[in-house]
């Protein structure tokens, strides 16, 4: 039986979601794919490109609606609380759904008003003073219209997450944020737990690409010694433990990927590791941060976080 978690919502959440980021082209048939091999579970993003390939793969698969949790994310340009309402709706009708599972603040930081979605000056991104409080706030009054069953957010830091909480009168269901066994934040984990607000890793695999430090190549966090000796005991890759240490704490992971053996094995990292493998794995946290947008976004993300630079 695949593993879910319950949001404060009293939802169920599906612990291996499939990622459409990047490759928008190829996202119609990585999704039917997915759902055919049983996720039911899709994020995507209005960022992402990839709302209509989603919309037409769930369209496709003759699954029904209530099987699938569906989650997109609101962009940087459409913060203004007067936005938040046709930014849903635009979503909504891309992907072809009457209602959203989940909708999540993509990031905490307000760009200029309108349809572009990277709005430049000189090479820089244009920030604009709209409070996230007041965008979250308007995401609340979607609730009642019942387009959307959960709000939530993303990429938020630890002060941001206190005080939208003191702010505001919905409990965010889930904060979606970077986590892997090379970024594992287990204080910000444990105080997601005890506000009652799900947390979701994307990049769960880390690196895929390698990338060059002071040391040189530190290689792919899935090819991490301690991962792939792990994975022999259960007879699982590197990659599914990484997965399986996700849900291990009860946080769903989202990994993405267009090839379909792949796509199957990433749902396989759907199982549970023993109190002294988790042990194991915090031996590896090397509080490295592979997605920090802080230099072409306008704003400083992640300041009170580990694998800050």
């Amino acid at each position: 039986m695949a593993t879910t978690f319950k949001l404060n919502t009293g939802a169920e959440i599906p612990a291996v979601g499939f990622g459409t980021w990047q490759d928008a082209d190829a996202q119609e048939n990585a999704v039917l794919e997915a759902i055919k091999a049983g996720y039911r579970h899709i994020d995507t993003a209005r960022v992402y490109g990839t709302e209509k390939a989603v919309g037409q793969a769930i369209k496709k698969s003759g699954v029904p609606r209530e099987e699938l949790f569906v989650t997109t994310k609101l962009w940087n340009n459409k913060h203004h609380p007067d936005d938040v309402p046709q930014a849903l709706q635009d979503s909504l009708n891309d992907l072809q759904l009457d209602y959203i599972d989940l909708f999540l603040i993509h990031w905490p930081v307000a760009w200029k008003r309108g349809d572009e979605l990277f709005p430049k000056e000189n090479d820089k991104a244009v920030v604009e003073d709209i409070d996230y409080v007041d965008t979250y706030r308007a995401m609340e009054k979607l609730l009642s219209s019942g387009k959307v069953k959960a709000i939530g957010v993303s990429n938020f830091s630890k002060a941001e997450m206190e005080r939208l909480l003191k702010e505001t009168s919905v409990v965010p269901a889930a904060h979606q944020l970077e986590s892997h066994p090379w970024l594992q934040q287990p204080d910000f984990a444990e105080w997601h737990k005890s506000k009652g607000i799900h947390v979701t890793h994307y990049s769960p695999f880390g690196n895929q690409n390698e990338v060059y430090s002071k040391e040189g190549t530190i290689g792919k966090m899935i090819e991490d010694p301690v991962l792939v000796d792990i994975g022999k005991k259960y007879n699982k890759s590197g990659a599914q433990v990484a997965l399986a240490w996700g849900i291990t704490q009860g946080h769903s992971v989202l990994p993405k990927s267009k090839t379909p053996s792949r796509i199957q094995a990433n749902l396989e990292g759907d199982f549970k590791l023993s109190d002294e493998d988790m042990q194991k794995i915090r031996g590896i946290d090397r509080k490295l941060r592979f997605n920090d947008s802080s230099a072409d976004f306008g704003k400083d993300f992640f300041t009170d976080l580990d694998g800050k630079k």
